[in-house]
């Protein structure tokens, strides 16, 4: 007996950093057990150059990572969702487009890296950053025995990743 793959959405306002970069980390961290996807609600229309720089010096691959509108996952025939993160605190904010299904969602906010201020030094720690922090939130949720737990479990685990600061 096969396994279920899970579908997971990472939303941001522009899709160009954060939610690309949980995307990658996912679909690597997730061994087939996750399909990772990622969108914004004003997407930037180009993946940003520091998040593919840490993505390959981490040694995952960047092929197919864009930046793209959450419409793409309301039009015809999309993916259902089994869980949506919102990374940032704009799109956590936003009015979401209803996703069909029983999807789960959880808020797990982090500093856009794209706005530090500052020379290449200073992005490339950040973004590094942020992908430590990401990797580490991923890895505790794709380490959860989902199949094994209640919807009310699953939000309280998801919710408590989202507050992990490590």
């Amino acid at each position: 007996m096969s396994e279920a793959i899970f579908n997971v959405l990472f939303l941001c306002t522009g899709n160009s950093a954060r939610s690309i970069l949980g995307e990658a980390i996912l679909n690597q961290e997730g061994k087939g057990r996750f399909r990772a996807y990622s969108a914004g609600s004003f997407p930037k229309g180009a993946v940003n150059p520091h998040a593919l720089a840490v993505l390959q010096s981490a040694g995952l691959p960047i092929e197919g990572l864009r930046s793209k509108s959450w419409d793409e996952f309301s039009g015809a025939a999309p993916p259902q969702m089994d869980f949506v993160f919102t990374v940032c605190d704009n799109a956590a904010n936003e009015v979401c487009p209803i996703w069909p299904g029983h999807t789960m969602t959880a808020h797990w906010g982090m500093p856009d890296p794209a706005d530090v201020e500052g020379g290449d030094d200073a992005k490339d720690r950040a973004f590094k950053e942020t992908f430590r922090l990401l990797t580490n939130r991923i890895r505790l949720f794709a380490a959860l025995p989902i199949e094994k737990l209640d919807r009310m479990k699953i939000k309280t685990h998801l919710d408590d990743i989202g507050q992990s600061k490590s």
